[in-house]
């Protein structure tokens, strides 16, 4: 399975999905649980504090994104999913899919992990050209 971000406008999980009244609970849900334990919320990517509104959620795994009968349900456990500002997120994505290794030989999870990395790693040293 390729961990690559699909553009095509025929995507369920992007068209439908993410659009829906069940990942809109969930995301609601999500939030409301790291409010509780952890106060201020913090992007997985740059590590700066952000609001709730300024977030995005990306996830480590699929697990429990399901449809039935043209419903969609959102039971993702809560550590399969992990909040970013729109731009590191992008970025995450981005270099997944310019590297071969992590968007086709590894887990999401673990692909989602070396990216934050690369990332965080590029962001320490003031580069500009992050997912390059």
């Amino acid at each position: 399975m390729s961990n690559r971000r699909h553009r095509s406008g025929t995507g369920r999980y992007r068209d439908q999905f993410l659009h829906s009244p069940a990942w809109h609970a969930r995301r609601a849900r999500w939030f409301r649980t790291e409010h509780r334990h952890h106060g201020t919320l913090t992007c997985a990517g740059c590590r700066r504090p952000a609001t709730e509104s300024e977030l995005e959620l990306h996830h480590l795994s699929y697990r429990g994104v399901t449809q039935v009968g043209g419903v969609w349900r959102a039971f993702e456990a809560h550590r399969d999913l992990t909040a970013m500002h729109p731009w590191c997120h992008g970025t995450i994505h981005r270099i997944i899919d310019r590297d071969h290794g992590l968007s086709h030989h590894r887990t999401r999870r673990d692909a989602t992990t070396a990216a934050i990395r690369t990332l965080q790693s590029k962001l320490a040293r003031g580069t500009e050209e992050v997912a390059g």
